[in-house]
């Protein structure tokens, strides 16, 4: 059982929502945290840009990863979607079970 967290930023909540909505139903993730609003600063195409962006955290098997990011990719509006996971090496063993349970692999 290996499980993974995995970050990525939106351009508003609503797009957040529904992308999240249809990675979830797809069974590619166990679960997805939307935080609607945060506010970033980044370097594109030469400059300092910034914008307010919606951020969702996804809990998945890792076995379901390559499909979860070819998924989120084909859905995002973004050219360059920021997708960042983690190993989650610890955590109640119930719940990374339920994780591990809730996608389909």
């Amino acid at each position: 059982m290996e499980v993974l967290i995995a970050f990525c930023t939106f351009p508003d909540a609503e797009v957040a929502r529904k992308i999240v909505r249809e990675i979830v139903d797809f069974r590619l993730v166990a679960c997805g945290n939307i935080i609607p609003k945060i506010h970033s600063i980044y370097r594109w195409q030469g400059k300092v840009e910034s914008s307010d962006e919606a951020l969702a955290i996804f809990k998945l098997d890792a076995a379901c990863y390559g499909k979860f990011e070819s998924t989120l990719r084909s859905l995002h509006p973004y050219d360059v979607p920021e997708i960042i996971s983690y190993k989650i090496d610890n955590g109640l063993p119930e719940y990374l079970r339920w994780v591990t349970e809730s996608c389909a692999t």
